[in-house]
């Protein structure tokens, strides 16, 4: 299946865990992709993994001068945009007694402004193209409130909302943007938490199971497709059941 052949696909935070999985399925179903990352090595390594179709570019999500350099070396390379995956993202817990300026901070200016830049930044792209579609991910400490996350479980709030606004803004350039809020993922952002708590959060999934990161990427593709062009402004759990 070529879903999104003759596209370019740009996910943020992709040279490992789940933003990697993202990569790989859009590059499988025929796109041109972008992995955008901080983490060098990795990112390049995955790029020439994939070989044709595939660039690496070193991008910091916080900042706007940033961004306006990879849409410039995307649309150099592949002549354009069709999908923004908002994928970066750091997490580490603390109970609101143990957050400081510097966590809140950190959490703010990947989390939640690195999705604003990015959507900022991707509206003329996406115009140029006729259309496309934004993909945010947030959390399902995003739609129930979770103790110990009140930084990182702020900004996943935050995203679900800037979704929604993006969605209504963005419609009339035919835009959709739409969020995903994944449960227990297997990537190593679950080491910050503690094994029991990691366990606990995967017994109170219906499922009782983490989810993998493929499986992510297979509903952000759909949200991403043709497939799907009546949904926007939408929050999709991915979560075993997690949030009933």
């Amino acid at each position: 299946m070529n879903r999104f052949e003759g596209k370019t696909v740009v996910v943020t935070g992709s040279a490992r865990g789940q933003g990697a999985a993202e990569i790989r399925r859009f590059h499988l179903e025929g796109a041109n992709v972008a992995v955008s990352d901080l983490i060098t090595d990795a990112g390049k390594t995955l790029a020439e993994s994939l070989g044709e179709r595939a660039i690496f570019i070193r991008h910091d999500v916080s900042s706007e001068s940033s961004w306006r350099e990879l849409f410039g070396k995307v649309e150099q390379t592949f002549g354009g945009c069709d999908v923004l995956v908002n994928n970066a993202g750091v997490y580490q817990p603390a109970t609101i007694a143990e957050t400081d300026t510097e966590l809140m901070e950190k959490m703010f200016r990947v989390n939640q402004l690195g999705v604003l830049l990015g959507m900022k930044y991707a509206v003329e792209p996406l115009k140029r193209r006729g259309g496309g579609s934004i993909v945010n991910i947030s959390s399902v400490v995003g739609l129930r409130g979770s103790a110990a996350t009140v930084a990182y479980g702020s900004t996943k709030w935050a995203v679900r909302g800037m979704t929604k606004v993006a969605a209504n803004e963005f419609a009339q350039h035919r835009i959709r943007v739409n969020s995903v809020h994944p449960g227990y993922v297997s990537t190593d952002m679950l080491k910050a938490n503690s094994d029991a708590s990691n366990d606990a959060g995967t017994l109170a999934t219906p499922l009782k199971r983490q989810g993998s990161p493929e499986e992510i990427a297979a509903l952000v593709a759909f949200l991403a497709s043709d497939e799907s062009t009546f949904i926007t402004g939408a929050e999709i759990a991915i979560d075993g059941g997690w949030t009933l």
